[in-house]
């Protein structure tokens, strides 16, 4: 109940993340606006400039009274980005009006040159992915760019296509008449006011249609990303699920003097194929199992409980460890539809006598270290892998344990593991490091040779589970 209630926390989570998602692209949407704008004021400026030194022809009071007030609207939202942070709904509407004021003021300067500058609010309004503020800023822009047009006529530079029969041309100076007729009125918004807005709606479309393709994959990014958090609060609870399977409590058996046992398994992904088990088969057995199944991921770790639940109940006295094998790899065959494998390692240990007996389906050799000696690789012909093909028989063998004696069994993570150079850390280091803590009691080794994996591994990522486990026969009755 309690992980099924994390879930449910997680989920609205990830809905006010997704809200959040939004309001954050809106905040740095109203940064970049401000910049482009910004960079349309330097432009502005760099125009002004030019134009005073006599490079560009615009009248000069036109150029002197249009393009400061431009550039102040154009540099207004800077400003309140700065005060505001950019964090209110309404100042996305304050950077727009600014925007279509600041383009107003110079088309009606100079109209004959602002026809390209009439997209620069709708251009700024795709940042918000927003439709309704598009639409806004191209039906204020196609309200304001008609009106600027016939104040142009009047008080700006003006079009001379437009209006030569309105105008006097004394020594190289435009002079406005007083002869602006109706018929020019029609003729304005026939052939500029129309023309202009119909390019204006044209290119709109295709900034809007931009903005809402990009709202779209904005929106199917957020939903991605609300089902990789899902996934991923699911796998954390799988991830305690599949580790409080493996035994974990240690010291494991406190009540038993005849032996000590250690393990541990840190896995690649956030659940993982590797599993080991130990239990008491009867008051004078104690099995031990260590296994990997091929793949990664949830695949093998589901793959994982039936093949670690079949091995320990099959696990029973007087029933030979090849038998166990045998009746658990024709199971395992049954609902195998994925076709993954397991390599398993088994031993029972007799606490009494010290017989270890134990059967080994395509795993690792063990390393066994015999009282006072190091710990070297017991060499074994294994079986076929469990799962791989039916009705396979598997052999068991058999050794005897000394007090004192250590049996350390891995998975292929281990000597597998591989650093940034490409190099694998191998038997032989794994046999240096086992040989130079010989003495160590098995809860004291295991994180030695995980520590000593970490270093060669360094910072390259893990490809593979790692599984270990080491049991010690300490005395017998």
């Amino acid at each position: 109940m309690r992980r099924e209630k994390d879930v449910k926390i997680n989920s609205r989570d990830m809905e006010k993340e997704g809200l959040s998602a939004f309001l954050e692209n809106e905040k740095e949407a109203n940064y970049y606006a401000a910049k482009c704008l910004s960079v349309c004021a330097v432009v502005g400026v760099t125009s002004w400039i030019l134009n005073l030194l006599g490079i560009f022809i615009i009248p000069g009071q036109i150029m002197n009274i249009g393009m400061p007030l431009t550039v102040l609207f154009f540099l207004l939202p800077t400003l309140l980005c700065r005060l505001t942070g950019g964090r209110y709904a309404w100042v996305k509407d304050a950077i727009i009006m600014c925007a279509i004021i600041g383009v107003f003021i110079f088309s009606c300067a100079m109209p004959k040159h602002s026809i390209l500058a009439w997209t620069l609010p709708i251009m700024i309004s795709c940042h918000y992915y927003s439709k309704n503020l598009s639409r806004f800023a191209l039906i204020a822009s196609c309200i304001l760019l008609s009106g600027s047009v016939y104040i142009g006529m009047f008080v700006g530079e003006g079009d001379l296509n437009l209006v030569m029969d309105a105008y006097q041309i004394t020594s190289s100076k435009l002079i406005i008449a007083k002869n602006i007729t109706p018929k020019i009125l029609y003729q304005a918004t026939l052939f500029f006011v129309f023309p202009r807005m119909l390019i204006l709606i044209g290119l709109s479309s295709i900034c809007t249609t931009v903005a809402e393709r990009t709202k779209r994959l904005l929106e199917r990014q957020v939903e991605d990303s609300r089902e990789r958090q899902r996934i991923s609060a699911e796998l954390n609870v799988a991830t305690n699920i599949q580790a409080d399977m493996l035994p974990c409590i240690f010291p494991a058996f406190p009540e038993r003097p005849e032996f000590d046992i250690y393990a541990s398994m840190t896995p690649a992904k956030e659940v993982g194929g590797d599993f080991y088990d130990f239990f008491m088969v009867d008051e004078r057995h104690l099995a031990v199992v260590i296994a990997d199944v091929s793949g990664k991921g949830v695949p093998a770790a589901l793959f994982m409980v039936i093949g670690k639940t079949l091995i320990k109940d099959h696990t029973r006295p007087g029933v030979g460890l090849g038998e166990v094998f045998s009746e658990v790899n024709n199971l395992l065959c049954e609902s195998n539809r994925e076709g993954l494998f397991i390599t398993a390692f088994e031993g029972v240990l007799d606490i009494m006598t010290g017989e270890f007996n134990f059967v080994n389906a395509g795993h690792e050799m063990p390393f066994i270290a015999r009282a006072g000696k190091p710990y070297e690789p017991y060499k074994l012909s294994p079986d076929f892998v469990l799962a791989g093909m039916e009705n396979i028989e598997y052999h068991g063998g058999s050794l005897k344990l000394a007090c004192g004696d250590k049996i350390f069994q891995y998975t292929d993570g281990v000597t597998e593991a591989t650093n940034a150079a490409h190099e694998l850390y191998g038997m032989q280091r794994l046999s240096d490091v086992l040989t130079q803590n010989t003495d160590k009691s098995p809860s004291e080794l295991l994180p030695v040779v995980k520590a000593d994996i970490d270093a060669f591994v360094d910072d390259a990522p893990q490809f593979d589970d790692i599984t270990m486990l080491c049991v010690e026969y300490l005395k017998a009755d």
